[in-house]
């Protein structure tokens, strides 16, 4: 039986691969708006990946622009080149895993700002994640605990728990992982990064009361991937569990990571969010294009 398992499975996975591989790349690529001090600008690169500039300051999450994860091809392009990401001042990584820790795209952005304006940007990441990302050109490596906070002038990062795991390769399940709320004195924003549904939503929302939420859609099928992912009717219960202002959803459409159809989650998610009288609320956002907020 377990060797019948393991043969459905590997067939399941191979088809998802060459599906991936003959699926032509779609998206394309813009320069992302610049806003002032005092708006914030969220700009979806794709997957999880955002350039958020809150305070002044630019900061990129999950930063992933890789055309391959392995043997699963990229679906869309990058909605920001990275020759026309502006100087990082701070990158939030959520997790080790490989579609949200890609060490190129850091080692890259650390570079290209380093050679553009004369100093590294910082790295913030969970606990047990230093070591991944030490040698790849950032001024300064912050590890952080869920709840700890991390503060240079007015802006502040705290590190908020997650329901999901954080192994880097089969066995080092000590790494760290969860989400981040980033405030200024006039906006706050949260970035989940990987998780299912959990009560700490409501917990986060208390404490934190992020304006905006970032939240996960997609690879949720099969059934068992919810315990480690939200569905979108999932994310939006997290949603209206933090009381935030609106959502984006990110987590689908550009890696073929699980057997749902590319483009069920943002339907999913529309129509959960039109039977909660909240569609107004929900932001589906294109890759590229910045959206401001006063």
């Amino acid at each position: 039986m377990l060797n019948i398992t393991i043969r459905r499975k590997a067939k399941q996975f191979g088809q998802l691969v060459r599906t991936s591989a003959v699926t032509p790349r779609t998206g394309r690529s813009h320069k992302p708006h610049l806003v002032t001090e005092r708006e914030l600008g969220v700009t979806f690169i794709g997957h999880s990946s955002f350039l958020i500039q809150i305070a002044g300051r630019n900061i990129v999450v999950d930063p992933n622009f890789a055309r391959w994860l392995f043997v699963l091809k990229r679906q869309r392009r990058p909605g920001i080149r990275l020759s026309d990401l502006p100087p990082i001042d701070y990158v939030l990584v959520s997790h080790a895993h490989f579609d949200h820790l890609h060490r190129p795209s850091l080692r890259a952005i650390a570079r290209l700002t380093r050679w553009r304006c004369g100093r590294a940007p910082q790295i913030v990441v969970p606990r047990n994640v230093g070591d991944i990302v030490a040698r790849l050109g950032f001024s300064r490596v912050h590890e952080v605990e869920w709840w700890q906070e991390f503060r240079e002038g007015r802006l502040s990062v705290t590190h908020t728990p997650a329901q999901h795991w954080g192994a880097r390769m089969l066995r080092d399940f000590h790494r760290g992982f969860g989400g981040y709320v980033v405030r200024s004195q006039q906006h706050s924003i949260y970035h989940a990064g990987d998780t299912a549904y959990f009560e700490g939503f409501r917990e986060i929302g208390r404490r934190l009361r992020p304006e905006l939420a970032l939240l996960p859609i997609g690879a949720y099928h099969p059934e068992h991937f919810r315990n480690v992912h939200t569905s979108p009717e999932d994310a939006l219960q997290g949603f209206l569990d933090l009381g935030s202002r609106a959502m984006i959803p990110m987590h689908y459409g550009t890696f073929r990571l699980s057997y749902e159809p590319m483009d069920e989650p943002v339907q999913r998610l529309r129509a959960a969010a039109d039977a909660a009288g909240v569609s107004d609320r929900v932001l589906v956002l294109e890759e590229g294009k910045t959206r401001i907020f006063k």
